[in-house]
C-alpha cells in the first residue's frame, strides 16, 4: 500500500491522501486556524495536527513550533513515527506561519544584530519577541486549550531565530512548557544574550520541570564555540527536575538540521518513556506490577494521568501465557480490557488466555466480544477475528 500525501493548506487548510488511495477514505493530518491577535495587531495563521488517536476522546500534549509553513509537515510525521515506535505520547502539533515573512520581527527578543563579524548593526525590525511571546501565551495556548483536548504539559520547538525564541521561553517563562527544543539557535545574538540569560537562570532557580535540547548543524567555529559554552553550562544545571540535552550533526546544515533535531529533541523529553526490556524475551521486564510502577513514575514526572500502553500489557500477557502462568497472563489481559474497552484484540487476548486455562465459555464469550467490537470500530482485522472465532467455536464445541 502506498501512502502518498499532498499539500493543499493554501486552498483548502488540510493535508490529506489523494481519492482512491488505500480504502478510498481520506487520512486529514492538519487544518488550518485564523486568528486576530491583539498582542501582534494583526490576523495570524496556525496550523494543527491532531493525533490519529484523537477520536478516542482522550486528550493530549500539546507542541507549538515557530515557522509553521516549513516545520510542520515533517514534524507531524517525525511525531507519528515515534508514536507508532512507542518512544513518545501521542501530540497535537500546532505550528504558527509567519507573519508577512518578517520573522525577524516576531522572533528576535532584542534590536540588536547577530553578534558576528565587523559590522553590528541591529537589523531593522528586531526586538518583538517578548510581544509574539504575549501572542503565544495569552492567545494562542488559551485557544488551542479551549478548543482542543489537551494535557497540562507543553512543548515549544524553533528553528534558527526560532530557536533563538526557544531559548527566551526557556528564560522569560520557564515554567510555560516542560519541554524545549531550540534548533540551530542565534547564540551570538546582541552580543551572546542567549548564554547571558541561560547561566541568569540556571543560577536563580532551584527548581525546574523542563526539558532542554539544543542542536547545530555544520555552522562555523564561532558557533560551535558557542554550543559548547551552551553545554558546559547545561550540563551545570542542578535545578530539581531539570534536564538537558546538546547535540552536533556534522554532516547537516543551517537548513537540514531540523528533521533530526526534533526527533532527538523530542525523544531526549520522552526520554524513558519506554519500559525496560528483559534482553532474553524482548518483552517488558517485571510483570504487571512493574508496567503499572513504570506508569506511576511517567504520571509524577509528566504531570498528567499516564495509562500503561496497550502493547506494553498485552506483551506482558503473552509472556506470562508462553510460562505456562496462566492465572497471571488472564490477570494482566483483564486489565489491558478494563483499560482498552474499545480495543477488539484486548478481547481476543484474553480469549487465548481463557482458552489455555480451560475456561471454555468464558474463552467464546471474550472472542465474540473480539469480533463485537471489530465490527463496531470497522477494524480492518475483523476478517482474521472472525474466522479465529469460527475455529474457536468449533474446537471448544462441548463433545
Amino acid at each position: 500500500m502506498r501512502l502518498r500525501f499532498v499539500l493543499v493548506m493554501a486552498a483548502l487548510g488540510f493535508l490529506a491522501l489523494p481519492a482512491g488511495a488505500a480504502d478510498d477514505r481520506d487520512i486529514p493530518i492538519g487544518q488550518t486556524l485564523t486568528l486576530h491577535s491583539t498582542a501582534l495587531g494583526e490576523e495570524r495563521t496556525v496550523f494543527v495536527h491532531t493525533p490519529f488517536s484523537y477520536e478516542s476522546g482522550a486528550r493530549f500534549p500539546v507542541l507549538y513550533l515557530t515557522d509553521g509553513e516549513a516545520q510542520f509537515l515533517h514534524t507531524v510525521g517525525t511525531v507519528e513515527f515515534l508514536v507508532n515506535a512507542g518512544r513518545i505520547s501521542p501530540l497535537i502539533v500546532v505550528g504558527v506561519t509567519n507573519a508577512g515573512g518578517d520573522r525577524t520581527r516576531d522572533l528576535t527578543p532584542t534590536h540588536a544584530s547577530l553578534g558576528l563579524g565587523a559590522r553590528q548593526d541591529p537589523e531593522p525590525t528586531s526586538g518583538g519577541a517578548d510581544r509574539f511571546l504575549q501572542f503565544l501565551e495569552k492567545e494562542l495556548i488559551p485557544h488551542i486549550e479551549n478548543t482542543y483536548r489537551t494535557l497540562p504539559f507543553r512543548i515549544f520547538a524553533g528553528h534558527s531565530f526560532g530557536g533563538l525564541f526557544a531559548l527566551h521561553v526557556l528564560t522569560t517563562r520557564p515554567d510555560l512548557f516542560g519541554g524545549v527544543i531550540a534548533v540551530s539557535p542565534t547564540l551570538s545574538w546582541d552580543h551572546d544574550l542567549p548564554l547571558k540569560k541561560v547561566r541568569e537562570l540556571l543560577d536563580k532557580r532551584s527548581e525546574l520541570r523542563s526539558t532542554v535540547f539544543v542542536t547545530m548543524g555544520n555552522e562555523g567555529a564561532e558557533l560551535d564555540k558557542r554550543l559548547a559554552e551552551l553545554k558546559r553550562m547545561l550540563g551545570r544545571g542542578k535545578a530539581k527536575g531539570f534536564s538537558s540535552g546538546v547535540m552536533s550533526f556534522p554532516d547537516e546544515d543551517h537548513g537540514s538540521v531540523v528533521l533530526l533535531s526534533h526527533y532527538h529533541g523530542l525523544q531526549k523529553i520522552y526520554e524513558g518513556w519506554q519500559m525496560p526490556r528483559d534482553p532474553a524475551t524482548g518483552f517488558p521486564a517485571g510483570g504487571l506490577d512493574a508496567v503499572k510502577a513504570h506508569y506511576r513514575k511517567l504520571t509524577e514526572r509528566f504531570g498528567f494521568t499516564v495509562v500503561p500502553s496497550e502493547a506494553a500489557v498485552n506483551q506482558v500477557g503473552y509472556a506470562e501465557l508462553a510460562a505456562k502462568r496462566l492465572d497471571k497472563a488472564i490477570e494482566a489481559f483483564r486489565f489491558n480490557v478494563k483499560v482498552y474497552p474499545e480495543s477488539a484484540n484486548t478481547y481476543d487476548s484474553l480469549g487465548e488466555a481463557l482458552e489455555a486455562k480451560g475456561e471454555r465459555q468464558e474463552a467464546l464469550d471474550s472472542y465474540r466480544k473480539a469480533v463485537a467490537q471489530a465490527r463496531k470500530t470497522s477494524d480492518r482485522a475483523l476478517p482474521l477475528l472472525e474466522k479465529r472465532l469460527a475455529a474457536a467455536e468449533e474446537r471448544l464445541r462441548p463433545k
